[in-house]
């Protein structure tokens, strides 16, 4: 990717892993499908099922070789999020509830405005959090321990 590219790189994503999208311009284009994988530093998605194109792979050790259709990568402005109501492509919009919870919302022509739901297969993680303290954890008691008084200096290096 060239720097000019990667400087047009999406900040703030709004169409995440597990959306259901609509594919607006391509060979697919109408299709409905989910979101399989985002690829953040090109500004592409990988949609299951879609745009599917030949693959040629050589047999080595363990696999073997021949023709495969693969799902190739989709800009991003060749996808649109569908709307959980009108089941048509929608923008997608931020808003802040009352209780100052953030929710993505449907906007534009034909939109019904309603909250966009994040997709459950995001609240799964591959691997669990630990929850008892590993071999390389410091221990609670020297992580609370203060080393430093702002009001007398003790503490401070001899720089």
């Amino acid at each position: 990717m060239g720097w000019k590219a990667a400087q047009k790189l999406i900040q703030n994503w709004k169409i995440l892993r597990g959306d259901n999208v609509m594919i607006i311009r391509g060979k697919d284009r109408g299709e409905i499908g989910l979101v399989k994988r985002v690829i953040r530093s090109q500004n592409r998605l990988i949609v299951e099922g879609k745009n599917l194109v030949k693959k040629h792979i050589k047999q080595g050790q363990g696999h073997e070789g021949g023709i495969f259709s693969v799902e190739a990568p989709l800009h991003v402005s060749n996808i649109q999020v569908v709307d959980p109501v009108t089941g048509k492509p929608c923008k997608v919009g931020i808003k802040y509830l009352e209780d100052g919870t953030k929710v993505r919302v449907s906007r534009g022509i034909g939109a019904s405005g309603t909250i966009i739901p994040r997709p459950e297969i995001l609240k799964m993680r591959a691997t669990p959090r630990p929850t008892a303290p590993g071999p390389k954890d410091t221990p609670m008691d020297l992580v609370m321990e203060r080393t430093y008084d702002p009001k007398t200096g003790k503490g401070m290096p001899e720089l």
